[in-house]
């Protein structure tokens, strides 16, 4: 095995590479080398002429040539039918073999017969032989065989010829041609090993780069991936938060003056948090999902639609009409979001809200852009849901107003200036009192009076509605302790408890070591729900058992404006009912009024759930209920809201009222 074959990779594919630097190689430099050895032939023939001129010089002559040109021939097919580099060791071994076919030619030419003199094989012809024999390993440095097999026959033929000679000089010339041949030998191997060596080095370094190609290409399709991710949201497809920031800042801090009106929409999902409850969150994904689709399907290549994060959404839309079609992608995504949504086989409706603002009518930030959309949104859902709400300032005061409530509610608890007031519940036939509802009063030092929905609001947006039921029931639970000594050891008070609180076991807890800690009895504290808490039986029921385990009497409040389902209440066994005031109004002349009254306390009745009566302003409304067969009620007729001080001269003037004759006595 020669060096250069132990040079050889193994690969197949690469070996097929250095094949064709070879064959690329010797195919470089043939053509001069065919010229120049014809011209030598040419030389040679002619000084051996002048010597002795014979056929045989002539027909060697045209030997030569006639194998040059077989040889080029070779050459402009193995060119023309690209073999280098589709069939390598083809177009070597066809190389090779011309080679083979010229040094056998030229080792004819010391049998010529003016190639030998007195002295042996003429001088001219060694020299000649020897030259073109080392020409040719020049020429063929990449791959030995095509020199070896060129310069073998003429070195060997010289050699005999030298041998036969006889002469001391022939056999010392003979020596210095084999030590030449030796020579050639070893650097013709050497040559091409140091070729493939090269070619190697080569070939990894093509493959280093190409890797190193490959690797970049690879990061830069990680990075566009990685930037797409950046700027998407993964479930629904929609831009997310990040792109929704940056595409709204570059298009409010570049000069609009060209660019016309821009139109910010904000989306929000009705009662999705229900649906992630009681389903799951893969059925909540799949709301998601179409929801998006849907809002894709409403709006162009042009605008920008993203999912906010949750259940949110944002459409920028620009252009000249941006007002329209902001209202247009509004009321559609309202009207689309109110269709099912099918889980499996089971239909679900969400709903949506929608807020729109416009640039620069409603801000000329991103910011205050996006705040006036919020706004809008949340006026949309304040005013009943399911619906686009239009940005305007009477908006942004009313929020304003809110937001500062929010800021001060925390201090007004910890310093006590969120007062608790309570109104009594009477006894219709006997006007005895029963029991008190706590109901929350705070006039804030700038805005005055702040009504209870706007603190219970302000609580559930800091997350301190648990802290604000507890400050509630504190106060209740302080009134229940004084009531044994105003003659009331039997009357509760009333506790209102926000829906949003009936996740896991926290209110529970909180209400039972108020009642310990105060020393009442559960069963004097009533805790009041409203008819949104009892559509959520997986989530309310399990804690309203837990406070009807606990011994807490169980109410639920404004009952009629909901949607309460009695399977619903007899599964979660309420104990009382208070009718909203709605009914009561114009009762004295309305028939349908009376007729549900009726209805309701005869349910009442049939569940042995106790019915009161909110709202009752008038002692003509008072006795209709009675005669109604109504036992309890409570409203301005009997007694205003008033602080726990108060109870006790109300109480006086009560009794004075119910029995006038004890105020003789």
């Amino acid at each position: 095995m020669t060096d250069a074959t132990r040079l050889m990779p193994a690969d197949e594919q690469t070996r097929r590479q250095i094949r064709s630097a070879q064959a690329l190689s010797v195919l470089d430099g043939i053509v001069l080398s065919l010229v120049a050895n014809s011209f030598l032939a040419a030389t040679t023939a002619a000084i051996l002429w002048l010597d002795t001129p014979n056929a045989g010089i002539l027909f060697w002559l045209v030997a030569v040539v006639a194998v040059n040109l077989a040889r080029y021939v070779g050459v402009r097919i193995i060119r023309r039918m690209d073999c280098a580099m589709e069939r390598p060791q083809r177009a070597l071994d066809v190389l090779s073999l011309g080679a083979l076919a010229g040094g056998l030619v030229w080792s004819l030419s010391p049998l010529l017969g003016s190639a030998h003199g007195a002295n042996g094989l003429n001088p001219y012809l060694i020299f000649i032989i020897g030259g073109i024999c080392a020409g040719a390993l020049m020429q063929s440095t990449a791959y030995a065989r095509t020199a070896l097999f060129f310069s073998a026959p003429p070195l060997a033929a010289a050699f005999i010829s030298l041998l036969v000679s006889g002469t001391t000089e022939a056999f010392v010339i003979a020596a210095d041609a084999v030590l030449l041949a030796v020579m050639m030998l070893r650097a013709s191997q050497l040559s091409e090993a140091s070729f493939i060596r090269s070619q190697i080095d080569r070939l990894k370094a093509v493959a280093l780069a190409s890797s190193l190609s490959d690797a970049n290409a690879e990061i830069r399709q990680s990075y566009d991936k990685l930037a797409t991710l950046a700027n998407r949201d993964p479930l629904t497809g929609l831009g997310n938060r990040a792109l929704f920031n940056q595409r709204l800042r570059s298009l409010l801090d570049t000069d609009r003056t060209d660019a016309g009106p821009l139109a910010l929409l904000a989306i929000d999902l009705d009662r999705f948090k229900a649906i992630n409850d009681t389903m799951g969150h893969g059925a909540g994904d799949i709301v998601l999902t179409e929801i998006a689709r849907r809002l894709a399907d409403l709006t162009d290549p042009t605008d920008t639609v993203v999912r906010l994060g949750g259940d949110e959404f944002a459409v920028i839309v620009e252009g000249g009409a941006a007002e329209a079609r902001g209202r247009w992608i509004g009321e559609g995504i309202v009207r689309l979001a109110g269709d099912p949504v099918f889980i499996g086989d089971r239909p679900v409706t969400v709903g949506a809200s929608a807020g729109l603002a416009l640039y620069p009518q409603h801000g000329e930030t991103a910011d205050d852009l996006f705040a006036s959309a919020d706004i809008a949104l949340y006026a949309a859902k304040e005013g009943g849901r399911r619906r686009l709400g239009l940005f305007n300032p009477e908006l942004k005061a009313r929020i304003e107003r809110q937001r500062l409530i929010e800021a001060t509610l925390t201090e007004a608890i910890e310093t006590r200036a969120l007062q608790v007031f309570f109104q009594p519940q009477v006894e219709l036939a006997t006007g005895r009192v029963t029991g008190f509802e706590a109901l929350l009063r705070w006039t804030h030092p700038q805005l005055g009076a702040v009504s209870p929905p706007d603190i219970v609001r302000a609580a559930h947006a800091l997350h301190i509605s648990t802290e604000l039921t507890g400050y509630v029931a504190t106060r209740a639970a302080e009134l229940l302790r004084s009531l044994p000594r105003l003659g009331l050891p039997q009357a509760a008070v009333a506790v209102n408890v926000s829906p949003r609180e009936f996740s896991g076991d926290t209110l529970s807890r909180l209400l039972v070591a108020i009642a310990d800690r105060h020393g009442v009895s559960p069963g004097l504290m009533e805790i009041e729900i409203t008819e949104e808490a009892t559509l959520d039986t997986q989530a309310a029921g399990a804690e309203l058992a837990r406070l009807g385990a606990a011994g807490f009497r169980l109410a639920v409040d404004d009952f009629g404006m909901g949607h309460s389902s009695l399977a619903y209440l007899v599964s979660l066994r309420i104990d009382r009912l208070k009718i909203d005031r709605s009914f009561v109004t114009g009762i004295a002349t309305s028939r349908e009024n009376q007729a549900l009254i009726s209805a309701l306390i005869g349910i009442g009745h049939a569940l042995s759930i106790d019915i009161v009566v909110e709202g009752v302003e008038t002692r003509e409304e008072a006795e209709i209920l009675r005669m109604l067969g109504c036992r309890h009620a409570q409203g301005y007729h009997f007694a205003r809201p008033m602080p726990a001080a108060d109870i006790p001269k109300w109480l006086e003037r009560h009794a004075r009222t119910v029995n006038p004759a004890s105020d003789g006595a």
